[in-house]
């Protein structure tokens, strides 16, 4: 063994666990390989947010990952990779930008709250005195709603799903003599090709099989794009109009596609190529304009929700939706951990998670150097257990996951090749994976079926995750008060169920 590997042997007791420095790396690899599409798919997610933010974000949750990941590697010492959640993605562009008008900027001042009080939770014990007063009804659903929710998100990306004036939702017309056309179905053929991809090779226990079933849905893109008319060619546009002939807007599938140049009064008075940008060192300007640091020069700054919405409003968001972060973020690293630990056998003596405070400690301060990058909540992944199924036992495991993402930080450019549609296929697939959860829910008794389907259906039905978590909270304290169990509500319990009754009242 040379003296490097005798180091790493020394620091990671490698021996002692029964691996070795090939084991660890291999297991690092495969970790990186399953969940790298992060870096993909929340940039992705954040573009829609404005011209930009798909390189800014990209640098932010690199950056992220590499602290996070180090940080549970070298303080906790498990086998573990951290980096912006999915759904808490979702919740914090969609529901907190889009549902509730704050500004980008705002929602950061969210995730680096969430960051702190969850760094002050772990080092005062109250992270326990938290989680213990979520009912398991509500607990164990939230997983399951969040992946109903970003699996609608998928597929609504893929166009799978679409708008409809008389039932709000319907499938995509496949009516090639109708409406339907080649040029509109073949990227939902890419996304309907990767997902069976990804399923297919996950049942075959293919190591990175999302990554790879992504990958490949890009080379499909761009193979099947010389099949549809005019898909290189920058000027294949169709214009959106209104009655009276007004240029509003415009759709393009295709490889180039245009961007819109507005007047000062946003009005759209023309189109420019969208070409892409080769280079690396566009997105960490990207990311110095528009995301490290704007949590404090403006996440301050509410005078844009407040051009709508009165102080009280203010005040009770900034409660419940910091609170959501919180809830969230924190039941899904505690999940994580246990989960985890639980395939690769690595319980202490005690049966618990070794270092558990370490590593969730570790969790809250990249969330923190998150928020201040420019991302959403950064968390441990379940695609960890990837890894320590390939044999990894120790923090090695972290650090070479780290130096992976490291490297992918000066990959943004590739990462651009990659359309929604093959990103649609992850979402969708995530959102299958964090669907398991519901086997623990006892569907026979009503006390506990009710509030578990209301925390799992109001999530993708009222495109909002706080309400799932919210509501799911509230049925279950009302069900527990009217059926004479009010001894066993949590006190802790009421308090949160009654600050999102507030916010229901107040703020829809």
């Amino acid at each position: 063994m040379s003296k490097f590997g005798a180091f790493l042997d020394k620091k990671f007791q490698l021996t002692e666990k029964g691996t070795d420095v090939r084991t660890e790396i291999t297991a690092g690899l495969v970790t990186f390989m399953t969940m790298v599409y992060i870096l993909m798919v929340n940039a992705g997610m954040f573009g829609d947010l404005g011209e930009g933010y798909f390189g800014a974000v990209y640098i932010a949750t690199a950056i992220s990952a590499v602290v996070g990941t180090l940080l549970i590697g070298l303080m906790a010492k498990l086998p573990l990779a951290q980096a912006s959640g999915m759904g808490l993605n979702a919740f914090f562009v969609y529901t907190v930008c889009f549902g509730m008008d704050f500004t980008y900027a705002n929602a950061l001042l969210f995730v680096l709250i969430d960051g702190v009080v969850f760094i002050l939770f772990t080092v005062t014990g109250l992270r326990r005195v938290i989680f213990n007063a979520i009912p398991d009804a509500v607990k164990v659903a939230i997983p399951a709603g969040i992946g109903l929710f970003i699996a609608f998100l998928g597929l609504q990306n893929a166009g799978i799903v679409v708008n409809d004036d008389s039932t709000l939702l319907k499938l995509v017309s496949m009516n090639f003599i109708g409406t339907a056309t080649w040029a509109g179905f073949m990227p939902i053929l890419v996304t309907l090709a990767a997902l069976i991809g990804t399923v297919v090779m996950s049942k075959l226990n293919i190591k990175g099989a999302i990554l790879w079933a992504l990958l490949g849905g890009a080379v499909l893109y761009y193979l099947l794009g010389l099949t549809v008319s005019g898909f290189y060619n920058p000027d294949a546009i169709t214009l959106i109009k209104d009655e009276a002939g007004a240029i509003t807007g415009y759709t393009s599938n295709y490889f180039l596609g245009y961007a819109a140049v507005t007047d000062a009064n946003g009005v759209i008075t023309g189109y420019v190529a969208n070409t892409l940008n080769w280079n690396p060192l566009s997105a960490f300007e990207q990311f110095g304009n528009l995301a490290v640091g704007k949590v404090f020069t403006e996440g301050f700054n509410f005078s844009v929700f407040l051009e709508n919405n009165s102080v009280a409003s203010l005040v009770l968001l900034l409660l419940t939706t910091s609170l959501a972060f919180c809830m969230v973020d924190m039941f899904d690293t505690l999940g994580t951990l246990y989960g985890a630990c639980a395939r690769g056998n690595l319980f202490d003596e005690n049966g618990e998670v070794p270092n558990i405070n370490q590593a969730m400690l570790a969790d809250a301060v990249a969330t923190c150097v998150g928020a201040i990058c420019g991302t959403s909540t950064v968390t441990t992944f379940v695609e960890s257990s990837a890894g320590i199924g390939e044999g990894g036992k120790t923090g090695l495991v972290s650090i070479v996951v780290a130096i992976c993402f490291f490297v992918a930080m000066f990959l943004s450019p590739i990462a651009q090749l990659i359309p929604s549609a093959a990103t649609a296929s992850a979402l969708i697939y995530v959102g299958v994976l964090m669907m398991n959860c519901v086997t623990k829910i006892d569907w026979l008794d009503p006390a506990v079926a009710f509030p578990a389907f209301v925390t799992i259906a109001m999530m993708p039905f009222t495109y909002n995750i706080s309400n799932g978590i919210g509501l799911g909270l509230i049925v279950y304290v009302l069900i527990k008060l009217f059926t004479g169990k009010v001894k066993e509500i949590n006190v802790t319990t009421v308090i949160i169920g009654l600050l999102f009754t507030a916010m229901f009242f107040l703020t829809h």
